[in-house]
């Protein structure tokens, strides 16, 4: 894999934009982060890539469109993460992982050795092995956030996309989530593509961010570029004090409001 390329993607939903015209180049191993207020388009264009909504504009891994990819090609390229996936309870974590490999097994096959081999070498690496026989009903939020994104990478796809993958967590599970798909994206040369709120946090994984509103990119650049106060008012309607830290890590602390609502 050597690139993704956005060109003019545009996403309608009863004939009204929520993605309007977004260029992006991302090459192998690149992180871009998608903020913006609510409403802002963001799981859009994330569905748009992952082929679940229709789209106008160009996409392309490789220089190939991926409008002329079947489903199962599409899915050897592309891994979607949703903000809240289906989970069955009674569901083992090794099975549920094991529905990554679908891609590559036929409708009446089999999985096959080198699938089983994917799916125990990804459950050995995310720390998944004492649960591997767990019924996911039973497991954590953390826990499950793991398999999730296990089952992403069973795919093999050279794109991830994550919508929100941390909402749902606790600080200690942010962190440890975000710090493991940092960690494999570089060892396994991924582009991600992830939507978040958390500004602080996307400054500190992403490589760049992309500010949408209203279905726009508005700014774009690296955390020190994008996150700034005068950009976070105009877009977010929020008095937000940024502070760079000597790390270059961008802190967003939001600041309460005095006046009159």
């Amino acid at each position: 894999m050597n690139g993704l390329t956005l060109r003019g993607v545009r996403v309608e939903y009863g004939g009204c934009a929520v993605v309007s015209s977004v260029d992006e180049t991302l090459s192998a191993g690149e992180w871009l982060c998608l903020i913006g207020p609510n409403g802002a388009g963001k799981s859009s264009l994330l569905r748009a890539l992952a082929g679940i909504v229709d789209f106008s504009g160009s996409v392309q891994l490789d220089g190939s469109e991926i409008c002329g990819l079947s489903a199962r090609e599409l899915a050897r390229q592309v891994a979607f993460v949703p903000q809240d996936p289906v989970l069955p309870d009674d569901m083992s974590v090794t099975d549920y992982v094991m529905l990554g490999r679908n891609p590559y097994i036929s409708t009446f096959g089999r999985e096959s050795a080198h699938d089983r081999d994917v799916v125990a070498g990804l459950i050995t690496e995310l720390s998944l092995a004492v649960y591997a026989r767990r019924m996911l009903g039973t497991l954590s939020g953390g826990e499950r956030q793991r398999v999730v994104i296990a089952r992403a990478l069973a795919q093999e796809a050279p794109v991830l996309l994550l919508d929100e993958p941390t909402s749902a967590l606790d600080l200690g599970h942010q962190q440890h989530a975000l710090e493991l798909v940092d960690r494999l994206r570089r060892a396994k040369n991924l582009i991600v593509v992830s939507a978040m709120h958390d500004l602080t946090l996307a400054g500190l994984y992403s490589d760049r961010l992309l500010l949408l509103h209203q279905g726009v990119g508005v700014a774009r650049g690296s955390a020190r570029e994008v996150l700034r106060s005068e950009t976070l008012a105009e877009f977010y309607g929020v008095s937000a004090r940024v502070i760079h830290e000597q790390d270059g890590t961008v802190v967003v602390v939001p600041q309460r409001s005095h006046g009159e609502i």
